[in-house]
């Protein structure tokens, strides 16, 4: 068989497409002497234009685009040309480096450009336009760059990415490539977007055994991480066994359960992971998550031991005056909740959209603030914060912000030891707390303090573990007012109307959609996805405007998931091109397949302690810098600058999932409900995205999804045995 094997060597002019995930490229070549550019197509692990590479591999016609080169080995080599080099050097490999820059340096120092850098970079200073200040920032991130290289060479070897590259050596440094070779899984615990598929394959790679008991831990704890992520505080033992043995069975290999139940009892007698007998099995807990669960049930049942006992009288004569000088009409359960507020140690405020928790809240907080109590409020995300502020007079805060989380110890400066001031406190959207940051929160309420909780248990519960709001609701502890009534002035709204039919299980009443709608429910049927993503696109364009909207400020898609037609990574890459289009004054930068451009919306992936912004803030990007490789974003009255290696903590937001919209409000809301995402669509799921609409709500979709969504609760339980430990702490023969 004849070898068909090809060399060639050039210059990669630039990028037609770059998958950070698998390396795939498609990438245009400039050969010397050829007069047209070359198609290559491979995985390279790392591809900048302007760099010079020697390529292996055999030539091939494509049916659409032609001959193309398909590269089955490469290795970079140094650029031999002046606009080689100059193009190198702007890629973006070096950190004060952009074009600009590298045009003067080459201009200056021509061929010799690389050997001056390596040798003599003092020498720049030669260079017109680069001080002594930037000469000095080239200089550390050309020596971190070797440094990275040696690591990024072994690394990409194993099929890792750049960006997971240069977060590795950020985390182990000199000590990174002993650590992967000895542990590769270790990655997985360490290094946010390395999962265990990804650990696992570096692994493979390196030599690392299937049968390996490191791999089997890393199982073991990604199926209780891949739960804690469904929101469960914890796994029965048989189904955490279970889902260890299908997630480590690979090919010809199949775990033996014996070994995987002998590595999970010795895991639980190190004490890596906590065993407990429960009802008849045995649970399985990370640590964090049990203990947190322990002394957050613990800590409410000391706040519930506390008395308060004001004079009934007068707090009776102060709702009345108050409510009487403004016109107040409270309903019977409105008026207990404002009685017991006065009294109870902690007390949960619950009810649907127009039951009056508003009213209840600002009455509640007037009344603490007529009792001469130090108030403090707080919600888990910035909106609901700043509207929990705009309807009590009080200033209100993100429970990040209120605890003053500390970025150098990663943990709230606000705990037992040095508590809140606070008599009374009171936290909006509570359906939103977590294991976590419940627990950081009741820790940090003083005994004797007061604690009000006010949310929605119909809505989804917490992206994180737990089911804290309606466990403590469970555990028949805590008291709890919830409120049915639906209000005259709110019956009005078809909104909150249909967010009532759906909770009962009713199809909702929707207007269609026209230019004169006499509703703020409105419904454009579409026969599919592809038909449903041209819809919306009409919507922003023409009805919007029309009725008075700005799209640019007014408006948000709420999608079920982010997959399909309809799902948020194609609706935003849609929405940038219809509401933030590419333009020579806008400065974009490429970020795996995302182009964040000058002018975005994006949304923050992950909590970032160190900038202070949280999973769900919504930004604006005001800033792009190229030369620099850095991302400037504004959110509400913060800026913070991102790195290129931390843009996988942002997405672009136009459209969001309903998950991340908990907790916000948008004045105009537009949700496809497509059969596409059917394994999705849930009651609670359309009631929560239907409840973020103030003004206006757009449904897109088909009336099959929607009947779907209306008729599907959420059977999956989480597990967490919150409610039952609190139970116990007051009768612990229960």
């Amino acid at each position: 068989m004849p070898d068909n094997t090809d060399y060639l060597q050039g210059i990669i002019e630039r990028l037609t497409f770059h998958s950070e995930e698998t390396g795939y490229t498609v990438a245009r070549l400039k050969v010397p002497k050829a007069q047209d550019l070359i198609t290559v197509v491979g995985n390279f692990a790392n591809i900048q234009a302007g760099q010079t590479l020697a390529l292996e591999g055999t030539w091939r016609s494509h049916p659409k685009f032609g001959d193309q080169f398909q590269v089955t080995q490469y290795r970079e080599t140094k650029p031999a040309t002046i606009t080689g080099i100059e193009k190198y050097l702007g890629s973006g490999l070096i950190k004060g480096v952009g074009p600009v820059t590298a045009k003067r340096i080459v201009t200056h120092f021509g061929l010799d450009t690389l050997d001056i850098i390596e040798n003599e970079i003092d020498r720049l200073i030669e260079v017109p336009g680069i001080a002594k200040k930037r000469v000095k920032m080239i200089k550390t991130a050309w020596e971190t760059q070797k440094a990275i290289k040696e690591v990024m060479v072994f690394l990409q070897g194993h099929g890792v990415s750049t960006t997971y590259a240069v977060k590795i050596f950020k985390h182990y440094g000199n000590d990174s490539i002993q650590t992967v070779s000895e542990n590769p899984y270790q990655l997985a615990t360490d290094i946010y977007g390395i999962g265990f598929f990804t650990a696992d394959q570096i692994a493979r790679n390196i030599g690392i055994e299937i049968s390996s008991e490191f791999r089997s831990i890393a199982g073991i704890f990604h199926c209780l991480g891949e739960a804690a992520e469904d929101g469960h505080c914890y796994l029965p033992r048989p189904e955490l066994e279970e889902k260890a043995i299908k997630l480590l069975a690979i090919e010809d290999y199949q775990p033996d359960p014996e070994t995987i139940s002998k590595i999970v009892l010795h895991l639980s007698v190190n004490d890596r992971l906590v065993m407990q007998g429960l009802e008849g099995e045995f649970i399985c807990y990370k640590p964090t998550y049990f203990h947190t669960e322990q002394n957050l049930a613990e800590r409410v049942y000391q706040l519930l031991q506390r008395k308060h006992n004001p004079d009934p009288e007068r707090v009776n004569a102060w709702i009345d005056r108050y409510t009487t000088q403004r016109n107040i009409q409270l309903s019977p359960k409105q008026r207990e909740a404002v009685e017991m507020a006065a009294t109870s140690s902690v007390l949960i405020l619950t009810g649907g959209p127009g039951t009056g928790k508003t009213t209840t809240t600002r009455t509640i907080v007037a009344l603490w603030k007529a009792m001469g109590k130090e108030i403090a409020l707080a919600s888990p995300t910035g909106r609901a914060a700043q509207r929990l502020q705009e309807v009590t007079g009080c200033e209100a805060k993100t429970i990040h912000r209120f605890l003053e989380f500390d970025p150098k110890s990663m943990g709230f400066k606000r705990n037992q030891e040095y508590p809140l001031t606070a008599q009374a406190i009171g936290i909006d959207e509570a359906s939103m707390l977590d294991l976590f940051l419940a627990f950081s929160l009741v820790k940090a309420i003083p005994l004797g303090a007061q604690l009000l909780l006010v949310g929605d248990t119909d809505q989804l519960p917490s992206v994180g573990a737990g089911n804290v709001l309606q466990d403590l609701i469970d555990s028949r502890q805590v008291p709890v007012i919830t409120l049915t009534e639906v209000f005259r002035q709110a019956q009005a709204s078809q909104i909150i109307q249909n967010a009532h039919r759906i909770n009962t299980g009713k199809f909702p009443q929707m207007e269609k959609v026209s230019n004169q709608p006499q509703s703020d429910c409105l419904w454009l049927e579409m026969p599919n996805a592809e038909a449903g993503q041209q819809g919306i696109c009409d919507i922003i364009t023409e009805l919007l405007p029309s009725l008075g909207f700005d799209p640019q400020l007014d408006m948000q898609v709420l999608c079920p998931m982010t997959r399909g037609d309809v799902g948020t990574r194609n609706l935003n890459a849609v929405l940038q091109q219809l509401l933030n289009p590419p333009d020579a004054m806008k400065p974009e930068i490429k970020y795996g397949n995302t182009i964040f451009r000058l002018g975005d919306r994006i949304m923050q992936q992950v909590n970032d302690y160190n900038r202070e912004v949280f999973n769900g803030d919504i930004g604006t990007i005001t800033g792009v810098d190229l030369e620099e490789r850095e991302v400037t974003v504004v959110f509400s009255d913060r800026q913070v600058v991102y790195d290129y290696a931390d843009l996988n903590e942002i997405a672009l937001a136009r459209a969001t999932t309903i998950h991340k919209a908990q907790g916000s409000e948008y004045p105009v809301v537009i949700m496809p409900l497509f059969m596409q995402h059917f394994l999705m669509l849930t009651r609670n799921l359309f009631y929560t995205g239907l409840t973020r609409a103030r003004k206006l709500a757009i449904i897109v979709g088909e009336s099959k999804a929607i009947g779907l969504a209306v008729k599907q609760v959420s059977d999956r339980q989480r597990y967490t045995y919150l409610a039952k430990r609190l139970a116990k702490f007051a009768d612990p023969q229960s």
